[in-house]
């Protein structure tokens, strides 16, 4: 791992691992706080009050922000944390004041402050860390799978050539001149 990676990802992942322990020791006001976001979902499994998906939430964001920080399954990471930061951003810029001027200003700091989170996971989840990704291979492995095919076909060609001109010369040495 490059030492950028070894620093950043800690650095990026400070934030969600604090916000996920959060989250979990303080459910309440994490579901208040997220309502907007989490009701559907708490609608939607049964038995689980917002309170349960709160608690959920936070779980998820500390475990995913423990892997980003420790460089294991970084790109899953990135991907639970992009979920996450998009649940967030969408519950505090819903749930922002913004009758004052001092509300939209808090709403907008928000709001960018999430966004860029939201840009860091991203990178995070489709950082390759300098080994080719799965599309690349896949692209590379045909590619030589091709040149492989077009190289038998070539010999085969010319082994079916060679065969005809034996065949051609056994017959006509065979046959008597006249």
């Amino acid at each position: 791992m490059s030492l950028v990676r070894t620093i950043a990802r800690p650095l990026l992942a400070s934030s969600f691992i604090v916000a996920g322990v959060e989250r979990i020791r303080h459910a309440d006001e994490t579901a208040q706080n997220l309502g907007i976001v989490l009701r559907p979902i708490a609608n939607a499994v049964p038995s689980a009050d917002e309170k349960i998906v709160a608690r959920a939430v936070g779980g998820v964001q500390l475990a995913a922000g423990i892997l980003l920080a420790v460089g294991k399954l970084p790109r899953f990471a990135g991907l639970l944390l992009t979920v996450t930061s998009t649940l967030n951003a969408a519950a505090e810029f819903g749930a922002a004041d913004t009758t004052t001027a001092e509300g939209r200003r808090w709403q907008r700091n928000q709001l960018l402050k999430n966004v860029s989170l939201l840009g860091g996971v991203l990178l995070a989840s489709v950082d390759t860390a300098g080994k080719p990704g799965l599309a690349w291979r896949a692209e590379h492995l045909a590619e030589s799978g091709k040149k492989a095919g077009k190289k038998q076909l070539k010999a085969a060609k010319k082994g079916a050539k060679k065969t005809v001109q034996k065949a051609a010369d056994g017959i006509a040495g065979a046959v008597p001149a006249r």
